[in-house]
């Protein structure tokens, strides 16, 4: 192996781990389709100048990168509070505010945490959601 694959496989090593570690963008249609398909999704209600939100992301990137199951069966999915707050999904969801995390499957909800920053709170939350992937 030369060099400059040497580089660019080892470049790309470096940036995988990152990857799984990384939400979807919520777009309409995106939460059916995975749950029609039977996917666990996990959706994080969140915006960019919420301290909480912040708070609740940095717990949910530390548990998935101490435990890789969670992002490889689970689809984490960010829905923007600016963008999506009046949206049908959080209607029928009636999701109070943001900083609010929801675990579903099918037309089930697995559980909900509002406003909550507790590594503790939010691992059991994933766990559970981990149990029914």
């Amino acid at each position: 192996m030369d060099r400059r694959s040497f580089l660019a496989l080892t470049a790309g090593a470096v940036a995988l781990p990152g990857l799984a570690i990384a939400a979807t963008d919520y777009t309409p249609g995106l939460v059916k389709k995975h749950l029609d398909a039977g996917d666990v999704v996990f959706l994080d209600f969140k915006a960019s100048w919420c301290s909480t939100c912040a708070a609740q992301e940095r717990v949910i990137k530390q548990l998935k990168a101490k435990n890789a199951d969670y992002a490889a069966k689970i689809v984490f999915i960010d829905v923007d509070w600016d963008q999506y707050g009046r949206s049908d999904l959080v209607k029928s969801l009636k999701i109070p505010r943001r900083s609010t995390l929801v675990a579903l499957k099918g037309d089930q909800e697995l559980g909900r945490i509002v406003a909550q920053t507790s590594t503790k709170t939010i691992k059991a939350l994933m766990d559970t959601a981990l149990a029914a992937a």
